[in-house]
C-alpha cells in the first residue's frame, strides 16, 4: 500500500513540479533574511582572493632578485619574502571569518526551512498524513534538509571564492602579457560547456536518488513499527526481499548519479592541462624573445594554475548543488502543499458544551469516486450515549473524524451547540471532546507527562485520582519511579492493556463535556473493563457519549444505537427495540454472541 501511495505521489508531483530556477528562487528568498552574512562572506572572499593573487606576483620579483651565483638581492629578497608571509596570515584570517559567516548563513537557513516543514505538518490535514507513508515525510524533513545544507555550505564556501579567484586572476594576467593571457581564455569556455553538460544530466538523477531515499526511508520505519506483525506471521524474508529491491534501485540510482558527477573533475582538469601547457609553451617562446622575464613566466604559470582551479571546485559545486536543489525540491513541495482549510476570522470559541449535536444531510468521501457516508442525519441531545455499530468500513470511525473535524464534510454540515463546526475554532472544538481509540498514543516522557497531557496543570491529587478512577494507579505505584518512571512512545514494558489504561486516565483527568470512546477497552481484560465500564459510567454521566464498539456487548445500556452499513443509518433505536425488530442488529448480535461461543 505505501508503495502503491509513494508511487502515486511521484507521479502527482511530476506533473506540477517546479523548475529549477523557481527552487532556486525560493532558495534565495530564504537567503534574504541573512544578506548581511552573504555581503560579509564576498567581501571576504575578494580580500581572500586579491591577497592570495598578489602572492604569485610578489614570488615574480622574489625570482628576479635572484638571477644567478653573485647576483642575489638578500635585501630585495627578504622584504618580498615579509610581504608573501603578511598576505598569508590576513588570507587565513579572511578565510576562517568568511567559513564562520557561510555555516551561520547556511544552517540560519536551514534552521528556517526545517521549523517551516514542521510546522507545516502541524497544519497538514489528515488526508496528506494519511496517504504518505511517515518515513517518506521524516525523510525529507531530516535527510533532504541535511543534503540541501552540506550542498548550500560547499556553494557559499567555494562559489564565491572560485568566482573572485577567475576574475581577480584574470586582471593580474591581463597586467603581466595580454597575449598568453588571450591564450587562457580561448581555451577555458571549454571547461563551461563541459560542467554545463554533466549538470543538466546530474539533478534529474539526484531528484529520482532523493525520492527512492525517501521510499526506503519510509519502508525502513513502517517495518520497524510493525516488527511484531511481521514476525508474527512469518513476513521476513518478503519484507527482506521487498527492502532488497528498494535498496538495489537505490544503489543503480546512486551510481549513476555518482559516475556523471565524478566524471565533471577529470574532465574538467584535462582542459585545464591544456591551458597550463598552452601557456608555458606561449611563455617559454615570450621569455626567447625577451618579451618576458623568468619571474613573469613563473608568476604567469603560477596564475595560469590558480585560473583554471576554481573551475573544478566550480564544477564541484555545481555537481553538489544540483544535489542540494533536488533535497530542496522536495522539501519546498512539502512546505507548499496545501494545508487544512483555514478558520475563518470570526471563527467563535466553543464554551458552555451541554452535547447538543447535530449532523445534517452529511455526504463524505475519501476519493471522489469511492462514495462512503452519504445523506447523513443525526441528532443527539445533551447525556445521550451514542452507539454506532456496524460492519467493517460502513464508516463508524469516519463519522468520528468528522465530528472531530479532522476531515471536513463533502456535503451537508455538523453543528455543536447550533452552531457549525466549521465556524469553530479546532482547538475548542477538540478540547471539547474526550477521545479514546483502540490505537494507543503514549509520548516519551514520564508517566505523569502521558497522563497530563490535556491538562498540564493538573495537580498532584487530580492526577492520582484519575488513575485509580481507570484502575492504573496501583501498576504505577510498583514501577521503580511511580510517576516519575520514564518511558518512550511504544510504551517500553507496558503491555497494550496498561497503555490502553494510561489513555484513558488522560480522559479521566480532563473530563471533557463530550466522550468518545472507539472500542476503549478492547486490549483490557474482563475483570479490568469491568471495572472500567463502571468508572465510564460514572464519567458519562451527564456526558454526551459517542461509543464506536465491534464487541456489541460493551453497548447496551447506551440510549440510543445506530446501526449503520454502507454510510447510512439503516435501524435506529435501544438494544431491546431493535432486537424485536429482527432486522441487520439482531443479526450481528447473533453474529456476535455465536463468535463468542466459539471462543469459549
Amino acid at each position: 500500500m505505501a508503495d502503491t501511495i509513494n508511487t502515486t505521489d511521484q507521479k502527482t508531483e511530476a506533473g506540477q513540479r517546479p523548475g529549477q530556477g523557481e527552487t532556486l528562487k525560493k532558495v534565495f528568498r530564504h537567503l534574504g533574511k541573512y544578506r548581511i552574512f552573504v555581503a560579509f562572506s564576498i567581501l571576504l572572499a575578494a580580500v581572500s582572493v586579491a591577497l592570495t593573487l598578489y602572492v604569485p606576483k610578489l614570488t615574480g620579483y622574489a625570482v628576479d632578485y635572484i638571477v644567478g651565483p653573485g647576483q642575489v638581492d638578500i635585501p630585495g629578497a627578504v622584504s618580498v619574502m615579509i610581504q608573501i608571509g603578511a598576505c598569508t596570515l590576513v588570507t587565513a584570517l579572511a578565510q576562517w571569518l568568511m567559513n564562520i559567516c557561510n555555516n551561520k548563513m547556511t544552517y540560519q537557513v536551514v534552521q528556517d526551512i526545517r521549523n517551516e516543514a514542521f510546522r507545516k505538518i502541524e497544519i497538514l490535514p489528515l488526508k496528506y498524513i494519511d496517504g504518505h507513508p511517515y518515513g517518506e515525510v521524516v525523510s525529507r524533513v531530516i535527510a533532504d534538509v541535511d543534503q540541501f545544507a552540506d550542498g548550500l555550505l560547499m556553494g557559499f564556501t567555494q562559489l564565491f571564492t572560485g568566482i573572485a579567484t577567475i576574475v581577480g586572476t584574470f586582471g593580474f594576467m591581463l597586467s603581466v602579457n595580454v597575449t598568453i593571457t588571450f591564450v587562457v581564455v580561448l581555451i577555458t569556455p571549454v571547461s563551461f560547456l563541459v560542467a554545463n553538460f554533466i549538470a543538466r544530466r546530474t539533478f534529474s538523477m539526484f531528484r529520482l536518488q532523493s525520492e527512492i531515499r525517501g521510499e526506503q526511508t519510509g519502508l525502513i520505519d513502517e517495518m520497524i513499527g510493525n516488527q511484531k506483525v511481521v514476525q508474527a506471521f512469518g513476513r521476513g524474508k518478503d519484507v527482506t526481499e521487498r527492502f532488497d529491491e528498494v535498496n538495489e534501485r537505490l544503489g543503480k540510482a546512486y551510481l549513476k548519479a555518482t559516475f556523471f558527477s565524478s566524471i565533471t573533475n577529470p574532465s574538467t582538469r584535462f582542459v585545464n592541462s591544456l591551458v597550463y601547457t598552452g601557456v608555458g609553451i606561449t611563455g617559454a617562446f615570450a621569455v626567447v624573445n625577451g618579451a618576458l622575464s623568468v619571474g613573469q613566466l613563473s608568476s604567469f604559470l603560477s596564475y595560469a594554475n590558480q585560473y583554471t582551479k576554481p573551475f573544478n571546485e566550480i564544477s564541484g559545486v555545481v555537481t553538489e548543488f544540483q544535489n542540494a536543489v533536488a533535497c530542496a525540491q522536495r522539501i519546498f513541495d512539502l512546505i507548499e502543499e496545501e494545508h487544512q482549510t483555514p478558520e475563518p476570522a470570526d471563527a467563535v470559541e466553543l464554551s458552555g458544551v451541554r452535547g447538543n449535536v447535530k449532523a445534517e444531510d452529511v455526504s463524505f468521501a475519501y476519493e471522489p469516486d469511492q462514495k462512503l457516508i452519504q445523506h447523513f442525519n443525526l441528532k443527539v441531545k445533551p447525556g445521550q450515549r451514542i452507539a454506532i455499530v456496524g460492519p467493517t468500513g460502513c464508516g463508524k470511525t469516519t463519522l468520528i473524524n468528522l465530528l472531530m473535524r479532522f476531515y471536513d464534510v463533502d456535503g451537508g454540515s455538523i453543528s455543536v451547540e447550533d452552531t457549525d463546526i466549521r465556524k469553530i475554532t479546532r482547538r475548542s472544538l477538540r478540547a471539547g471532546y474526550g477521545m479514546v481509540l483502540q490505537d494507543t498514543w503514549l509520548k516519551t516522557g514520564t508517566i505523569r507527562d502521558n497522563i497530563v497531557m490535556g491538562r498540564p496543570d493538573a495537580s498532584e491529587e487530580e492526577v492520582i485520582a484519575a488513575a485509580k478512577a481507570s484502575h492504573i494507579h496501583s501498576f504505577i505505584r510498583r514501577l521503580p519511579k511511580g510517576y516519575d518512571t520514564w518511558i518512550t512512545e511504544d510504551g517500553g514494558g507496558l503491555s497494550q492493556g496498561q497503555k490502553q489504561l494510561l489513555c484513558i486516565a488522560r480522559v479521566m483527568l480532563c473530563r471533557p463535556p463530550m466522550l468518545i470512546l472507539d472500542e476503549a477497552t478492547s486490549s483490557i481484560d474482563t475483570r479490568t473493563e469491568l471495572k472500567i465500564q463502571d468508572a465510564f459510567a460514572e464519567l458519562m454521566k451527564g456526558r454526551t457519549t459517542f461509543i464506536v464498539a465491534h464487541r456489541l456487548s460493551t453497548i447496551r445500556e447506551a440510549d440510543v444505537i445506530l446501526v449503520m452499513k454502507d454510510g447510512q443509518i439503516i435501524e435506529q433505536g435501544d438494544h431491546k427495540s431493535l432486537l424485536s425488530a429482527g432486522g441487520f442488529y439482531r443479526h450481528l448480535y447473533q453474529s456476535s454472541l455465536c463468535s463468542q461461543e466459539r471462543r469459549g
